[in-house]
């Protein structure tokens, strides 16, 4: 078995004394593991970092096996993203957050926004369309289509904690201090403030945590709270 194509490194870690096992998204393969013999030499120790774009070659004789990467350095990005913390903070979430998707599972939608959101200036809007993408495609996407209450499609305001569902600007009056915040720039592509980037990232992260770090008992990298505090000090 055989395959070439590109890849977002998103993960390395280290296998035996000399070798790595690098993971990486291709573009109609998804997220992909694979054995790189001698990853810890100080050659290939450059390109085998997380936030580059890789040629890779796959083999192995068997599909299901791990299987053997060769690798080419296609875009580095470590140099530039080392010397810019926000993007470095940004890089390190996104590929947290593609590390979720099962194995061999095509998300080229995920890879997309995660590469525009590494190539761009740090953009906290961006990241909680991102991670609202990234629950979707978990399968435990938000209903923020329509209010939950009275079925209105317009002026959400609020997000139900327990269902994910909206809920209106009149139906939500009562219960204020039990919902969470609805930025409109999450559905109708209005400008973010800093206030509202924080809300959604908010609300984005009370999912993540109920639907997934928390069932997986994964622990929340401090790296999204360090980028958060960063946005709001840089606002």
């Amino acid at each position: 078995m055989e395959w070439t194509g590109e890849g977002l490194l998103i993960g390395v870690r280290r296998h035996g004394e000399t070798s790595v096992i690098a993971e990486a998204m291709v573009a109609g393969r998804g997220r992909y593991l694979g054995l790189v013999r001698g990853g810890r030499s100080r050659r290939l120790a450059a390109v085998l970092q997380p936030g580059n774009t890789i040629q890779l070659t796959w083999r192995a004789r068997i599909e299901d096996h791990l299987g053997t990467f060769g690798v080419e350095l296609l875009q580095a990005r470590a140099a530039a993203l080392i010397e810019d913390r926000a993007r470095l903070y940004l890089s390190q979430i996104v590929c947290d957050h593609l590390r979720l998707l099962p194995e061999r599972d095509p998300h080229d939608r995920l890879l997309g926004m995660a590469l525009r959101l590494i190539d761009s200036p740090v953009d906290g809007a961006a990241l909680a369309r991102f991670e609202l993408a990234v629950l979707e495609d978990l399968g435990f996407g938000l209903d923020l289509a329509s209010c939950a209450a009275t079925g209105s499609t317009t002026d959400l305001t609020h997000v139900s904690p327990k269902t994910g569902r909206a809920v209106s600007r009149a139906a939500a009056q009562p219960y204020l201090d039990r919902l969470l915040p609805l930025p409109s720039f999450l559905t109708n592509r209005g400008n973010a403030s800093p206030h509202d980037i924080a809300d959604a990232l908010r609300l984005t992260g009370h999912f993540l945590q109920q639907q997934v770090w928390g069932p997986r008992q994964i622990e929340p990298s401090p790296t999204r709270e360090m980028l958060i505090e960063q946005l709001g000090r840089d606002a």
